[in-house]
């Protein structure tokens, strides 16, 4: 396969970007937040979930010393 050359190339690429199905200003906007909302919920489950190793971890060391 030949490779094309770089002209033909950004001319490719302008011409599959028309054929791109672009989100709406709105959509993108609440992708975003959801993607915030999501980030901050597994943020405080992990948070909650290592508070909780931790905690037991040294539960279990306080009754080993």
């Amino acid at each position: 396969m030949a490779r094309p050359s770089v002209g033909e190339f950004f001319r490719q690429v302008r011409q599959e970007t028309t054929r791109v199905s672009w989100p709406s200003r709105a959509e993108t906007v609440q992708t975003a937040i959801m993607v915030m909302i999501m980030a901050a919920v597994l943020a405080i489950f992990f948070f909650a979930v290592d508070s909780a190793i931790g905690a037991s971890v040294k539960a279990l060391l306080t009754l080993v010393n």
